[in-house]
């Protein structure tokens, strides 16, 4: 069986609070498949300020221009880390988009009007955990049982000092984005979703799914990051025929 060519694009995937990177194992395999090098980075969630030193290093490793993308929490890591210059492009899967100066403890502290309320416990040691009793039902819940309770259990705890870190230089002003709305999220409200979509001027898909979008319909996800790298590889294809 013959390999598909490697294309010119890397795409480096960042997770949210409470899980970590494997959750991406469906994308990455489907964007690997299609030719792509692709970075799974494994933030500590402990510190933005950390998580984006971890992704800046994921970055550094890429042998080709980088569409970042970010899920949840990890939208606050792409958009301070996006400022790399290697980074083309941003992708947004049901994330946080913050502007300078915002964090997700600000953008969390006015919610819409009947959105649901994440089971967050009470803060133990500086860290956060969803209740695992309610996990599936607020994060995962068209990921089959198996898995969400598994995601459940091997919940990584979210420090406060990620929840409170704030965006310096948002990549977002500066470079394309894009920005997929989970329709039944019960973890950040959908109308939250599509005005932080709006205001970063994000080229925007709405797919039905939960907070765990990413797990439960990868091929609808890494199609809107295919999506992204396709558009990036135009212009550059066209700048080498104009020198050319």
């Amino acid at each position: 069986m013959s390999q598909t060519p490697e294309k010119p694009v890397s795409v480096v995937l960042v997770h949210g609070g409470f899980v970590d990177g494997s959750g991406w194992q469906a994308v990455h395999d489907i964007l690997a498949t299609d030719g792509y090098e692709v970075i799974v980075v494994q933030n500590p969630t402990i510190s933005l300020q950390d998580d984006v030193a971890v992704t800046q290093r994921a970055i550094a490793d890429a042998r080709h221009p980088v569409v970042l993308v970010g899920h949840s929490y990890g939208g606050v890591v792409i958009t301070e880390a996006g400022n790399d210059p290697k980074v083309s492009s941003l992708v947004y899967i049901a994330a946080f988009a913050p502007d300078a100066g915002e964090s997700v403890e600000a953008l969390i502290a006015n919610p819409p009007p009947g959105a649901s309320v994440p089971p967050i416990l009470p803060p133990q040691d500086g860290f956060l955990m969803l209740d695992k009793s309610k996990f599936a039902a607020s994060f995962a819940a068209d990921v089959d049982p198996a898995t969400a309770r598994f995601m459940a259990n091997g919940q990584v705890p979210w420090g406060i000092n990620a929840l409170g870190g704030k965006v310096t230089v948002p990549a977002w002003k500066s470079k394309p984005s894009y920005y997929l709305v989970a329709t039944d999220d019960r973890m950040i409200p959908p109308p939250a979703q599509r005005q932080m979509a709006e205001r970063t001027g994000s080229t925007k898909i709405e797919q039905s799914g939960s907070h765990a979008v990413y797990v439960s319909h990868p091929r609808e996800v890494a199609a809107l990051i295919q999506r992204a790298a396709q558009e990036l590889v135009v212009p550059v294809q066209l700048e080498v025929i104009r020198v050319g």
